[in-house]
């Protein structure tokens, strides 16, 4: 076989060996096996195909392999069946006379009189796929020889690139134990308990505010107070229109001295005449009637004007929405509260809704103050959702500040973080997911 090699061929091939180890892809490797094999032996068209992925790899002289094509169709299914019948280890040539006739057809279309098989192996002698060399004339010996040094120098090559992806599989089994440490350990975080806890929307709101109420149904002249502003008690604070209670006690207060001059009149008569005598009851009906009613209206028109029902502050919103505003009996029109009796009421919303107690913990970070939180304990939580005013449903809470701090005001906003019980982290970090699942599935 030495023999049969000259200097030349035998540097080619070193040359050739050279460059399918520098390839550093398989694609790059079979671009050389169907391309610069030409250099060492002579073949009209080289074709590579691959035994795992069943399809041809690579074509000599096209830079991509359209599966599609009538050509690689037709020589796809002929490699099926050679891969089954050329099991050996050996190159073979081979030509259309075992073939079915339709084949020989497309072969005399397609290809030359021969075709050499030549398959690649691995160290296990597993089949990774084969070199196909279209010829015109049939192997020599010299031919032979050089394919067996190219099929061992291709195979090596080849198996170096599936060693670099099976021992993703079998690194997956030596390493087991440290899968099966990892989803122990995970497990356990899992099991680490915590507290719940669920942020929500919150505010600074008066402990026990006095509400004032219209006194009767009427119009708001104006409101003598700024909104926060400190108030003494018995200080006017909404003066009510009183233009319709004035006349209505004028009207009164006539009716009244007329009741009084026909008792009078009725009075003198009665000394002379028993018959006058006997009316005096109805007149003097008529002038308690008009005395009660003039007693009426001047405790109406006194109503008119609201004042504080004790020290505090002025709690609404703006005195320009009250100015002229028609108000029915009983509505409520402002509150007065002490600036230092407060609570923080908690609009928890139903999706982020937790098991709570009386007396949990709970932090309020203040839009102006986020850095700092105040501490406040749970008092009271609504067992019924109620409307927000913006579509969404909320358990309302209130709770109680454990200490004195000089940031708390009446009307400051921020959120607030309620702390329930506690469970696990697994139970934590699925409680939403989990109950998704229960309205799907119907459990």
């Amino acid at each position: 076989m030495n023999a049969a090699l000259n200097d030349s061929t035998l540097a080619g091939l070193v040359q050739l060996e050279r460059q399918a180890r520098a390839a550093d892809s398989v694609t790059a490797l079979g671009f050389v096996m169907v391309n610069e094999t030409r250099h060492l032996l002579a073949y009209r068209q080289a074709m590579l195909w691959d035994a795992h992925a069943q399809r041809l790899a690579c074509l000599s002289g096209l830079a991509t392999v359209e599966a599609d094509a009538p050509f690689n169709h037709w020589l796809t299914g002929l490699c099926q069946g050679w891969q089954r019948t050329q099991a050996g280890a050996q190159a073979v040539a081979l030509n259309a006379s075992g073939l079915p006739r339709e084949d020989q057809a497309q072969w005399a279309e397609y290809l030359p009189p021969w075709l050499v098989w030549l398959p690649l192996h691995d160290r296990r002698e597993r089949l990774l796929g084969a070199l196909l060399l279209a010829r015109d004339q049939p192997l020599s010996v010299a031919d032979s020889s050089l394919l067996t040094l190219l099929q061992d120098a291709y195979g090596h090559a080849w198996a170096s690139f599936e060693r670099t992806r099976l021992p993703g599989l079998q690194g997956l089994r030596h390493k087991r134990r440290y899968w099966l440490a990892g989803a122990a350990g995970l497990l356990l975080l899992g099991l680490l308990p915590l507290r719940q806890a669920a942020l929500a929307p919150a505010e600074i709101v008066a402990l026990h505010p006095s509400v004032l109420r219209a006194p009767l149904q009427g119009v708001v002249e104006r409101i003598l107070v700024e909104p926060n502003q400190p108030v003494k008690a018995g200080q006017a604070l909404v003066q009510l229109d009183a233009r319709e209670l004035q006349s209505r006690l004028e009207s009164s207060r006539q009716a009244l001295a007329i009741a009084e001059g026909e008792l009078r009149q009725g009075q003198q008569q009665a000394l002379s005449d028993a018959r006058s005598k006997a009316g005096l009851a109805v007149l003097q009906g008529r002038r308690d009637q008009a005395l009660a009613d003039v007693s009426f209206m001047e405790q109406s028109l006194a109503r008119t004007r609201m004042v504080a029902p004790h020290d505090g502050v002025v709690l609404y919103d703006d005195p320009a929405q009250w100015q002229g505003r028609p108000v029915n009996l009983g509505e409520q029109i402002l509150q007065v509260s002490d600036p230092r009796q407060t609570q923080l009421e908690v609009r928890l919303p139903v999706k982020d809704a937790i098991e709570l107690h009386s007396g949990a913990d709970v932090l309020m970070f203040l839009n102006t103050d986020p850095a700092s939180p105040l501490q406040a304990r749970l008092e009271h939580f609504g067992y019924r959702a109620s409307d927000t005013g913006d579509g969404s449903m909320a358990y309302r809470l209130k709770a109680l500040f454990s200490h004195d701090d000089p940031r708390i005001r009446i009307g400051l906003k921020g959120t607030a973080k309620v702390y329930g019980e506690r469970t696990t982290l697994f139970t934590y970090l699925l409680r939403r997911p989990l109950a998704t699942m229960r309205i799907w599935l119907a459990l």
